[in-house]
C-alpha cells in the first residue's frame, strides 16, 4: 500500500507538475496575446482617431466651402439687382446718341423749332429716367486720361493741354452707379 501510495503521490506530483508546465504555457499564450491585444487596440485606437481627424478636416473644408458658396450666391444676387438695368441703359444709348445728334442741328423755321423742342423734352425725359436708375455721363473734355473711363481713338500734340489730358469727347460715355457701361471715345493730348 505504500507503494501504491507512493505511486500515487508521485503521480499526483507528476499530474500537478504537468499541470504547472500547461497552465504556464497557456499563461505565456494569455500573456502573449493580451500583450499584442494592446498592441492591435492601440493600432486600432490610432486608426480610429485618424479616420475621425480626417472626418472632421473633411466636414470643416465642405462647411468653408459652402459658406463661401453661399456668400458668392448673395454677392451675385445682390450684383445682379444692383445692374438690372445694364441691358436696357445699353440699348437705349445709342438712341441717346441720335437724339442729342439731332438736337444739334440749326432749324430757321418755326415747324422745326416745335419739333426740336419735342424732341429735347423727350430727351430730357430719357437722361432724368436713366440718372433715377444710376447712369451717369462720364466727363471726359479737359479731365486727365483715364483708360478704366475713356477710349483714346486719336492722339495730338496740343500746347493748351497738359499731357494725357483729354482734348476734346468724340462719344459720351456712360456709368451705370459704379460700372462702366461704355467708356467715352475721345481725343487725347500727348
Amino acid at each position: 500500500m505504500k507503494m501504491v501510495e507512493e505511486r500515487n503521490e508521485h503521480t499526483t506530483e507528476e499530474v500537478m507538475a504537468e499541470q504547472e508546465h500547461v497552465d504556464t504555457t497557456e499563461d505565456q499564450e494569455v500573456l502573449e496575446e493580451a500583450s499584442s491585444e494592446p498592441n492591435d487596440l492601440q493600432e486600432q485606437v490610432a486608426e480610429l482617431t485618424a479616420k475621425l481627424s480626417e472626418t472632421e478636416n473633411r466636414m470643416l473644408r465642405l462647411q468653408a466651402d459652402f459658406d463661401n458658396y453661399r456668400r458668392r450666391v448673395q454677392l451675385d444676387k445682390e450684383a445682379a439687382e444692383k445692374y438690372r438695368a445694364q441691358s436696357l441703359v445699353s440699348d437705349i444709348l445709342p438712341a441717346l446718341d441720335n437724339f442729342e445728334r439731332a438736337m444739334k442741328v440749326e432749324v430757321s423755321d418755326e415747324q422745326a423749332q416745335s419739333l426740336l423742342q419735342g424732341m429735347e423734352m423727350v430727351y430730357r425725359q430719357l437722361t432724368e429716367a436713366l440718372a433715377k436708375e444710376g447712369v451717369a455721363a462720364i466727363e471726359a473734355a479737359g479731365q486727365p486720361f483715364d483708360p478704366h473711363l475713356h477710349q483714346a481713338v486719336m492722339q495730338v500734340e496740343d500746347s493748351a493741354y497738359e499731357s494725357n489730358t483729354v482734348v476734346e469727347e468724340f462719344q459720351k460715355g456712360y456709368k451705370l452707379k459704379d460700372r462702366v457701361i461704355r467708356p467715352s471715345m475721345v481725343k487725347v493730348s500727348q
